[in-house]
């Protein structure tokens, strides 16, 4: 697993809004968050990038709901959908309160 990981670090996608604006983007820090969570180290991805794991929770529920049709499956999916992006808005927003966006 080490040498995926080295190699998904050397080939991370540029941030357009990093790279033209030099600040971050609602999104910056998933993919480091990913590599960090395949490592093993669940508190490091989580302080990157908090989001992580609610999103891969909801594309793996999703992949698994669409396989098996769960009888609230897709109040399930609007929930953790929900708490997505209610964990992305207010990462973001203590990102701008406490000057971190740089």
């Amino acid at each position: 697993m080490n040498v995926f990981t080295d190699w998904l670090n050397e080939h991370l996608l540029t941030c357009p809004s990093k790279h033209f604006f030099h600040l971050d983007c609602p999104g910056c820090g998933f993919q480091r968050s990913i590599i960090t969570l395949l490592e093993g180290d669940i508190a490091k991805s989580f302080q990157l990038y908090p989001a992580t794991i609610p999103i891969l929770t909801c594309f793996i529920f999703t992949a698994l709901h669409i396989k098996f049709d769960f009888k609230y499956g897709a109040f399930v999916i609007k929930v953790l959908f929900i708490l997505s992006v209610s964990t992305i808005v207010i990462f973001y927003l203590y990102k701008i309160f406490t000057h971190k966006l740089i």
